[in-house]
């Protein structure tokens, strides 16, 4: 049973920096990002195959970063200028080579003054 554990969620100022890291317990094709702020649905916030392929949601282009390190099977979010519509429960996603979905149990990252 695949597992996914998140964790690097908090508190930041507008403007501030936040970086989460998602472990999986073995490896998987791609790994994701995606957010789900209280009375929304769940949407995505960017994603990575395991060559390196990336896509992003048009809202974090150019402030968040996706990376992955295949040898330690985690991916990173670096979360740049945070702004109060950030604020969400972030999911790690992880898809497998034969398209199965697994979820992680979420962070909450709060931005606000």
């Amino acid at each position: 049973q695949m597992q996914l554990v998140e964790s690097g969620g908090g508190l930041v100022q507008p403007g501030g920096s936040l970086r989460l890291s998602c472990v999986a317990s073995r490896s998987i094709f791609r790994m994701g990002w995606y957010r789900q702020a209280p009375g929304t649905q769940r949407e995505l916030v960017a994603t990575i195959t395991n060559l390196g392929g990336t896509n992003y949601a048009d809202s974090v282009k150019g402030r968040f970063t996706i990376s992955r390190d295949n040898a330690k099977n985690t991916v990173y979010l670096q979360m740049n200028s945070l702004k109060p519509e950030d604020t969400a429960v972030y999911y790690c996603e992880g898809t497998s080579y034969n398209g199965v979905y697994y979820w992680g149990q979420g962070t909450q990252v709060t931005v606000s003054s």
